[in-house]
């Protein structure tokens, strides 16, 4: 089994069984993904859908699935199993249409700044954890891919890799943290550190 870290979802041994590459480590794992990702970043900046219809059920499995693709087979799938973090499985799709409701609002009524709803919906997305695994780099990707189409830049994430253990993930852990206590200053202040 390919070890897991700090803030990471451990993959049941039915999920790892459906990795799509042969790869031995993590860290082939990770290289593997981050190529992946990279295209499903390509794609999403040339992408011409529209704020309001980022913020739905098709656009988070669309993007994650292109995120994946090349990774899992079960890319683009919502969980189908309990995990160390997020909801129990069978209550993803409620809370995703809770989520896109709250989003679509803030949007249309100016409820928030366009980074802070951007923000708000990453930290929701990945409080939800709908995929059996990736939900910290979908949450961001696709908050970045929202504050574009809100008119801002992309977030910079402590200007940090994110996926391995050192300072930037434990201060971008811990910002997430208070945003689960309803401070949402920190990782505000995190994203576009």
């Amino acid at each position: 089994m390919i070890p897991t870290s700090d803030g990471n979802t451990p993959l049941s041994p039915e999920e790892l069984a459906e990795l799509i590459p042969n790869l031995a480590t993590k860290g082939e794992l990770n290289e593997w993904e981050r190529e992946n990702i990279l295209a499903a970043w390509e794609w999403a900046a040339r992408d011409r859908t529209s704020a309001l219809e980022v913020v739905s059920d098709s656009y988070i499995r669309k993007l994650h699935g292109k995120m994946f693709d090349q990774t899992w087979k079960w890319a683009g799938q919502y969980r189908s199993t309990e995990k160390n973090l997020g909801i129990e499985f069978h209550r993803i799709r409620e809370q995703l249409s809770v989520l896109f409701g709250d989003v679509r609002y803030w949007m249309e009524n100016g409820t928030h700044p366009a980074d802070e709803i951007a923000v708000r919906f990453h930290h929701r997305l990945v409080s939800i954890h709908p995929f059996p695994n990736g939900n910290g780099r979908h949450a961001r990707l696709i908050a970045d891919v929202l504050a574009m189409k809100l008119g801002k830049h992309p977030f910079t994430w402590g200007a940090k890799n994110l996926v391995r253990e050192g300072e930037a993930r434990t201060a971008y852990l811990n910002a997430l943290r208070a945003a689960d206590n309803g401070e949402m200053g920190p990782l505000l202040a995190f994203v576009r550190s």
